[in-house]
């Protein structure tokens, strides 16, 4: 009973498949809004806002790779620190440039922001490709 109150360690199983849940649900809630832009980008490249000035097209054409493709290596752990780089950028300036840095406007964004550097701390876990990755190619005679 203590250890399921007070949990010692955190880097066993079980935050592994809490991280993979993480990253899986966020993911797949992140590349619905990637999807959405990219399947309207005609549209949306008149009308996007460009609050870094490098104009309008370019501005959407960053947030969908962050949104959907950085979104589909976030799900899968690959490249997992390097895929939340965009994806955080992207969610800091849609919360304080964007939207002002207001809780009531971009209370989403700062949602997302935030867990997303979270989870750059915790990393991927063991249930994700850089994980195997590392597994494949350790050159050290235990590898875990």
């Amino acid at each position: 009973m203590k250890n399921l109150l007070f949990p010692q360690h955190y880097h066993g199983a079980t935050f592994s498949r809490f991280l993979l849940g993480m990253r899986i649900l966020f993911g797949v809630l992140f590349i619905t809004h990637g999807y959405s832009k990219l399947v309207n980008f005609e549209t949306l490249s008149l009308t996007f806002p460009d609050p870094i000035g490098i104009g309008a097209e370019l501005s959407l054409v960053l947030v969908i790779f962050a949104e959907f493709f950085c979104a589909m290596g976030f799900i899968a752990g690959f490249l997992f620190r390097l895929t939340l780089l965009p994806m955080i950028f992207a969610m800091g300036v849609a919360f304080f440039m964007a939207h002002g840095g207001s809780v009531v406007n971009g209370e989403l964004a700062l949602i997302y922001l935030v867990v997303f550097l979270m989870m750059l701390l915790a990393g991927p876990g063991r249930y994700s490709v850089d994980k195997l990755i590392h597994f494949i190619t350790c050159d050290e005679p235990v590898c875990a």
